[in-house]
């Protein structure tokens, strides 16, 4: 079998086969892309539309309220399409570093109101962690060759910096958003 070095710039040089190594990467970040961009856009559906046995609207806006956030329901349409939005986005791979950064925000708060009372069910974060693990990975790394970003220049051309800013992005919209809180 013929190796061979292929350097692309946004993983630098990779030792062995040049197809089977971008491939499986690629293929790796859709897995991974899919996964938790599709968990969070039913999380958020969940939210705004009641689907699969989730609370709707009022419920929500309910839960926000007593969480301490102003407006509950205008809160939860916000949480709601940050969910749906930026989970779609993420599986897509469109506006990737955006749609991170959405979810990120999202992840601050549902940490700060949850709390890290234990790492494990019952009351543990393990699961949100694990998904907000997996939306900083994609953040970072790219969504891969198998996503519309690949189709947006901008993006390709400056991954690095857009990915340390929408990871920063994500964490100050997420802590102001906490400010308005009771």
């Amino acid at each position: 079998m013929a190796y061979e070095r292929r350097e692309r710039a946004d993983l630098g040089t990779l030792p062995g086969p040049a197809t089977t190594a971008t491939t499986t990467h690629d293929v790796g970040l859709l897995v991974l892309r899919l996964t938790v961009g599709l968990a969070m856009a039913g999380h958020g559906t969940q939210k705004l539309f009641g689907w699969w046995g989730g609370p709707g609207l009022t419920a929500t806006g309910k839960g926000f309220t007593m969480s301490g956030y102003p407006a509950g329901d205008a809160m939860a349409v916000i949480a709601g399409l940050s969910e749906t939005l930026g989970g779609l986005g993420l599986a897509l791979g469109l506006l990737t570093p955006l749609a991170g950064a959405v979810l990120i925000g999202t992840f601050v708060n549902i940490l700060a109101v949850r709390g890290v009372n234990s790492f494990f069910a019952p009351r543990g974060v393990e699961l949100e962690l694990a998904l907000l693990a997996g939306i900083v990975a994609i953040t970072l790394t790219g969504p891969g060759r198998f996503s519309v970003d690949r189709f947006l220049p901008v993006l390709n051309e400056s991954r690095p910096r857009y990915s340390l800013l929408a990871l920063l992005l994500g964490l100050v919209v997420g802590f102001v958003v906490l400010l308005v809180r009771d």
